[in-house]
């Protein structure tokens, strides 16, 4: 069956749940995005990885990568291979040096595990006629990758902006060690954003 390649275009809040995250992945070399909703959980798991952040004890993903790496197994490809009654279905490509196995998944868990191997993510193309939206000029060049910032979180920026980078970077510990991962990846875009003045 025919696919394209995906790359994650956008990670932000749900505008439609409550507690859920809107993933939006975009056909390569294409205005074309499918938005996929996931929950907290994964959508960390996602994130943290994609901002280079470690958290002080491994999340089930990190485990699992901990895992094959013992076994000298590695994962080759996710592949998005079927969308039914509203769910995305996936498969993690698994190779051992001898057997190709495929691995049913949830579209998220697969997600997160390419970040983590840095595989390609393919999607089949009736999935992609199925599911993605065009996208204009003007919306793409709005994006972001990383959480949106709630409104009530303005005072707690501006504290945060008084801050040396000595205190930011010592709070940014804190946080990662209280698992509080969003604020984090906050705190090390101001850190990055001053240093690279």
């Amino acid at each position: 069956m025919a696919r394209k390649l995906l790359n994650i275009s956008e990670l932000s809040s749900s505008q439609t749940q409550t507690g859920a995250y809107a993933l939006i992945l975009e056909v390569n070399g294409t205005n074309q995005r499918i938005p996929i909703i996931i929950g907290a959980y994964e959508a960390q798991a996602i994130a943290l990885q994609l901002e280079g952040l470690k958290p002080s004890r491994p999340l089930t993903h990190d485990l699992f990568q901990s895992f094959t790496n013992a076994f000298n197994v590695s994962v080759l490809e996710i592949e998005i291979n079927r969308f039914s009654a509203g769910v995305f279905y996936s498969r993690i490509i698994c190779f051992d040096g001898e057997h190709r196995v495929e691995i049913d998944s949830r579209t998220s868990d697969a997600v997160a595990l390419a970040v983590r191997f840095n595989c390609p993510i393919y999607c089949d193309d009736e999935v992609i006629k199925q599911t993605a939206v065009e996208m204009e000029e003007e919306e793409e060049d709005d994006e972001l990758l990383g959480f949106d910032l709630p409104d009530d979180d303005t005072d707690e920026m501006m504290q945060q902006e008084e801050l040396t980078i000595s205190e930011l970077e010592a709070l940014l510990q804190k946080m990662i060690d209280e698992e509080n991962y969003e604020e984090a990846s906050r705190i090390r875009d101001e850190i990055n954003q001053r240093k690279n003045k």
